[in-house]
């Protein structure tokens, strides 16, 4: 069974740092693209960055691109999402998804074709 666990979320002033890490277990993950998403109240849930977990390519959401790094430890099966230069609309829970087609096809930056999804981790940015 496929599970990923988020963590690192907290509270920090605009202008901070936090890194987020999600490790994935369950199954072998090679071939799967990796996925944060973000959803702030009253808000759909948006996408962050993506990598590939074969191959290390990264894409990102324009509004984080230059702030944030995503990145594995194959060797943990775990995923890092490195937030910098935080801004109060950056507040939201944050997410963790794997896509396991996604290494045949682009990578998708909606919701619906991630298979898995971890509990969340809250990030609050304050002003």
């Amino acid at each position: 069974q496929v599970q990923l666990v988020e963590s690192g979320g907290g509270l920090v002033q605009a202008g901070g740092s936090l890194r987020l890490s999600c490790v994935a277990s369950g199954r072998t993950f090679s071939g799967y693209v990796m996925a944060w998403f973000r959803q702030a109240p009253g808000k759909e849930r948006e996408f962050v960055a993506a990598i590939r977990w074969s191959g290390g390519s990264t894409y990102y959401a324009d509004s984080v691109k230059g702030r944030f790094t995503i990145s594995t430890d194959n060797a943990k099966n775990t995923v890092f999402l490195q937030m910098n230069s935080l801004k109060p609309e950056d507040t939201a829970v944050y997410y963790c998804a794997a896509d396991f087609r996604g290494g045949s096809r682009s990578v998708r930056r909606d919701p619906a074709p991630y298979d898995y999804w971890g509990q969340g981790t809250q990030v609050t940015v304050s002003s």
